[in-house]
């Protein structure tokens, strides 16, 4: 059998062609020689194509790992305190309560002073001087003792501590005794005015209770036109 000749239409390259030894067909057997007797003559036609059909591969990628898992926190390391710091701590702690009871306790404020001594203009006068020891006491409506005092109930009470009576109010009180004028008046005499009356301290003074808010004092005598009563 001679050499394989190259396709049809292609300049054969005698580099690139391998030669195939011929066969000898003469030590053939007789049954190998019926069999390429009768094998049929197969003829390729010089301008046939060969494809292949080669099925579409997908390539599928393999999903990423998942991430790995966070680390857990380590636990916080426990160190049991010595007998030592276990006794400074409590003594840390019994510090601010040692030092609060150490501290000296607020006093309340206090209390108004109550009485002053008898203004000079009253030349001893026994009236002028109870008066003055209430000095101080709050003005209280309708009182009459000396946990608190209105104008009239003060009046009251500071004469019956020398035996005199007077009325509880003071429109009342306007009609007792004799009234002088003021160039004639006298420590211990009252003052009247609509709505209010006083003690006459001497000079130009007076003690008395003013009004809601305030407490008796020894103050100027402020009416314009008073009215100077005498009690005996």
């Amino acid at each position: 059998m001679s050499s394989l000749a190259a396709p049809a239409g292609a300049a054969p390259d005698a580099a690139a062609v391998t030669r195939v030894p011929a066969v000898d067909t003469s030590t053939l057997t007789a049954q190998a020689r019926a069999v390429l007797a009768t094998a049929p003559v197969v003829t390729v036609a010089a301008d046939v194509q060969f494809a292949l059909d080669v099925p579409a591969v997908t390539v599928v990628k393999d999903p990423p790992p998942p991430p790995p898992p966070p680390k857990p926190k380590p636990k916080p390391e426990v160190v049991a305190p010595t007998p030592r710091a276990a006794a400074a701590s409590r003594s840390a702690q019994r510090a601010p309560v040692a030092a609060a009871a150490a501290q000296p306790t607020p006093e309340a404020p206090a209390a108004e002073p109550v009485g002053a001594p008898a203004p000079a203009s009253a030349n001893g006068n026994a009236i002028v001087e109870i008066a003055s020891r209430y000095v101080g006491v709050p003005y209280l409506w309708g009182g009459t003792t000396p946990s608190g005092f209105d104008c009239s109930g003060y009046t009251s009470y500071v004469f019956a501590q020398v035996g005199i009576k007077l009325p509880r109010t003071s429109s009342a009180q306007r009609n007792v005794g004799t009234v002088v004028p003021r160039s004639q008046a006298q420590p211990g005499d009252l003052i009247w005015t609509p709505g209010h009356i006083a003690i006459y301290a001497g000079g130009n003074t007076q003690v008395d209770a003013p009004r809601p808010g305030k407490s008796i004092q020894i103050r100027e005598i402020w009416q314009s036109n008073p009215t100077f009563i005498r009690v005996s």
